[in-house]
């Protein structure tokens, strides 16, 4: 996992050239102006959904993982807690492999993520987005897919 702000981008989009068309798609775009909606950046192979929602107690929030793709989660505005965890032995509540996620039971720490902050989700990687931080508040964010 990585976590960091979008400033500091260029020291991660060398790892694959795919993360780095997903970097250029959150840096090169008004993001603040851009509707809700999926939007091709690369066939299938990068993709970024564009999300708005409220944010949720923990109990309404699932943790959940990927193995065909990293997801890069950019917050646009407003802030949400994310809990986080290591892919153990963490029990199996449900699983899309052609839909591409599996969620899960578990324990998460928890980070905050503010406007112009940023995380990676590499496939061992379990994560509980949408977490609202004492109360629901506004987030706009943008998922950018990228197929390993």
């Amino acid at each position: 996992m990585i976590l960091d702000k979008i400033e500091n981008y260029k020291l991660y989009a060398g790892i694959t050239e795919r993360l780095a068309k997903g970097f250029e798609f959150i840096i090169n775009n008004d993001l603040v102006a851009m509707a809700s909606g999926t939007y091709d950046i690369e066939d299938k192979a990068v993709f970024a959904i564009v999300q708005e929602y409220d944010t949720k107690e923990e109990k309404d929030c699932v943790l959940e993982g990927h193995t065909k793709y990293i997801d890069i989660q950019y917050i646009i505005e407003g802030s949400e807690l994310m809990g986080v965890a290591a892919k153990r032995d963490q029990k199996v509540v449900t699983s899309d492999l052609d839909k591409d996620y599996t969620f899960y039971e578990g324990d998460t720490a928890y980070i905050k993520l503010t406007e112009g902050m940023f995380t990676v989700f590499f496939p061992d990687d379990l994560h509980r987005p949408s977490v609202q931080d004492g109360k629901s508040s506004k987030v706009k964010k943008v998922v950018v897919k990228v197929q390993i």
